[in-house]
């Protein structure tokens, strides 16, 4: 435990003192939260907003203000005690007195869209971090673009558990190597975590790690406000990323607490919180802040509406004021259909045969020559993924015009930043890799589906007929897995039709990300002639109708060609079997009672895909069945594969006379 340091008021101020009472008074009300780290970054924090930071609480998301991230979302008192003292509408006194509880806007870690002002959602560590290299990133592609109109900075504020998770080393790496100058973290390096002093569990130099992967690093005393001031300073004039270690005492204040893990996630307790409010000369009560300290936090506020007043002038004498709307808007819903009804028809009048990923390289020529802000990249599978479109160029180090990221082996990063680069605005992201490194990538996956963000993973070699690679790259559980998180669509295209019509809803969602998980084997098109709709759109549908329904088969992906030379089986046996092609469940369940009725017919069903059965059994019914994985997949040609686990249309028809014989 640290030695209690009385603070001075050469050490800290009124501002950053009414971060620590409210702090106090919020966690204590709510018998639950983390006062540690608020208490501790006060200073800092209180510092870079009243010298730097530009933030307008009355127009909170104006498009050129700078972004701070609290990756450190268990600290979520610090961003709500300054929202309040900025004069956010929306962050009153009720707020904070209702901090954690039901309902409330202040709930245990930030949430995106649930109070103004923040950035992101934040509380899986290492996330945050990663978020705003996404954030930097977009911020310099932005200013490429429109220089006049786009110059801020992104800053972080992280603690000891966001750089020991994995995604911190990977974030940095490539902030480092595309030099974005305009990111900032201030690294509250108290020494603690929960289990207690960090020397339990590590002996990183965190400072040498981030001057390896190319940073300008700064160590401070996190309670000396020139301190501070200085080393932003001076990182704001550096053109590499920043990391500021601001040696800091956990729960700075508390006379008894400070300085231990024990203040890190409980709260102080009436006799603690009232010597605190001795020890900082705080005579206000619980939730009251004196004029004197709040009177800076609105002048920081002030100062945001002048800066955001100039912006609008400057936007409004741009001569590429429309093209920086256009581009911040929602995409063109109208062009883009038209643009992929058209290229349908020539698909179904050619009818080729692609693989998906394949198949979906062609729909981003006609996607990204329709719509001005789709920004493309790859975890190094570029080649692989098919996520590089003609006329797309690479961002590079010191060269950020370009509209293709390599994301490098960086899969948990590589999902966080396009995550970052989506709340930022002014791009659509797209990114690749396997569909079985979609476990690498599934927490910011959820992130993106809690915040409602309209991110696009493309995720090849999507099932055994992927090959000679084995089990280890071959999914099995992962469409399962990813169709259980609530707000993703994951698309399982037949065909080069249903991968264009999978693109244009992915891009085109306002609120949801999706998945778009694509063959490496060729597969024929299925769907030859030629319609407008969008039939994807409404998750599945009756892709071949006998004249007598005796069995409906339902498939997705590569398992639609399946199922249908099941049906021709079948056919010459006498047996009526419909073919239902699935390519997004989540869009079916949505659909109204009668259409999934119609769809799946009174006829007993076999479900066909190429992966584990769970949640099939929904669609399928008691009477049922299901063709596909139990287990894990084996190395050799894709051919061999699903002989060798019975996902042929022989076992498809077997399947079929089963559950007849099961029913009648």
């Amino acid at each position: 435990m640290q030695q209690f340091v009385q603070p001075s008021a050469a050490h800290t101020t009124p501002m950053a003192n009414a971060i620590r009472v409210l702090t106090m008074d919020a966690v204590e009300k709510a018998n639950s939260g983390h006062p540690g780290l608020p208490m501790g970054m006060a200073d800092a924090v209180s510092v870079l907003y009243e010298r730097f930071v530009s933030v307008d609480p009355s127009m909170p998301g104006w498009p050129d203000r700078d972004r701070v991230v609290y990756s450190a979302g268990h600290g979520s008192m610090l961003v709500y005690a300054i929202h309040h003292l900025l004069g956010f509408e929306d962050m009153t006194r009720a707020e904070l007195e209702n901090f954690r509880q039901l309902g409330s806007r202040t709930a245990g870690h930030p949430e995106y869209g649930h109070a103004d002002g923040i950035e992101t959602t934040t509380g899986p560590l290492g996330q945050g971090i990663a978020n705003a290299v996404g954030m930097a990133l977009a911020e310099r592609l932005e200013a490429a673009r429109f220089p006049d109109l786009v110059d801020h900075f992104t800053y972080v504020v992280c603690g000891d558990g966001c750089l020991m998770e994995g995604i911190s080393h990977e974030a940095i790496d490539i902030a480092g190597h595309l030099k974005l100058g305009k990111l900032i973290v201030l690294w509250d390096d108290n020494r603690i975590t929960i289990d207690g002093p960090t020397s339990l569990s590590t002996s990183t130099d965190q400072c040498a790690r981030f001057e390896a992967s190319g940073w300008h690093v700064a160590n401070v005393d996190g309670h000396d406000r020139e301190a501070v001031a200085a080393a932003i300073e001076a990182a704001r004039e550096d053109e590499r990323p920043s990391m500021i270690a601001c040696r800091t005492v956990i729960g700075f204040g508390a006379p008894t607490m400070a300085g231990s893990h024990k203040v890190h996630g409980a709260p102080l307790g009436a006799e603690e919180i009232a010597a605190t409010r001795a020890a900082l000369g705080w005579t206000a009560g619980p939730f009251e802040v004196p004029q004197e300290a709040r009177r800076p936090w609105l002048a920081v506020a002030e100062r945001g509406r002048t800066a955001r007043a100039a912006w609008e002038a400057r936007l409004a004498a741009s001569p590429r004021a429309d093209a920086f709307r256009t581009a911040r808007a929602a995409p063109d819903a109208a062009r883009l259909r038209t643009a992929i009804a058209g290229y349908k028809r020539t698909l179904s009048a050619d009818a080729p045969k692609l693989a998906t990923r394949v198949a979906s390289q062609k729909a981003l020529e006609v996607v990204n020559r329709t719509l001005p802000n789709m920004l493309g990249g790859s975890a190094d599978l570029t080649g692989s993924n098919n996520t590089r479109t003609t006329g797309m160029t690479s961002v590079a180090p010191g060269d950020a015009s370009g509209d293709y990221v390599h994301y490098g082996i960086r899969e948990h990063a590589m999902a966080a930043m396009m995550n970052g680069i989506a709340l930022h605005g002014g791009f659509v992201p797209y990114g690749g890799t396997f569909l079985c490194f979609a476990d690498y990538s599934r927490p910011a996956i959820r992130l993106s589906a809690l915040m409602g963000l309209p991110v696009v993973h493309v995720m090849t070699h999507d099932s055994i007929g992927l090959g000679e690679d084995g089990p280890t790259h071959q999914p099995v559980e992962h469409l399962a897995a990813l169709r259980a998180i609530p707000n993703l669509m994951v698309f399982r295209p037949a065909d080069a039709v249903e991968t264009a019509e999978a693109w244009e809803i992915a891009v085109l969602s306002p609120r949801t990300p999706s998945v778009i998980a694509l063959s490496r084997q060729g597969l024929p098109t299925v769907r030859t002639r030629h319609t407008d709709d969008n039939r994807t759109a409404r998750g599945a549908y009756v892709l071949r109708s006998p004249d007598r329904r005796d069995v409906t088969l339902i498939a997705t992906g590569s398992e639609v060609e399946i199922a249908l030379a099941a049906a021709d089986r079948l056919a010459e046996e006498g047996i009526g079997a419909a073919v239902v092609s699935a390519p997004c469940l989540e869009l079916f369940r949505r659909q109204d009672g009668d259409y999934r009725a119609a769809v799946l017919g009174e006829a007993p069903r076999v479900a066909v895909e190429a992966a584990v059965e769970l949640g099939w059994e929904r669609w399928t019914g008691d009477a049922g069945a299901f063709v596909g994985m139990s287990g894990f997949g084996a190395s050799g040609p894709a051919a061999d594969l699903y002989e060798h686990f019975g996902i042929t249309p022989a076992a498809v028809a077997e399947a079929a006379r089963a559950v007849i014989k099961g029913t009648n």
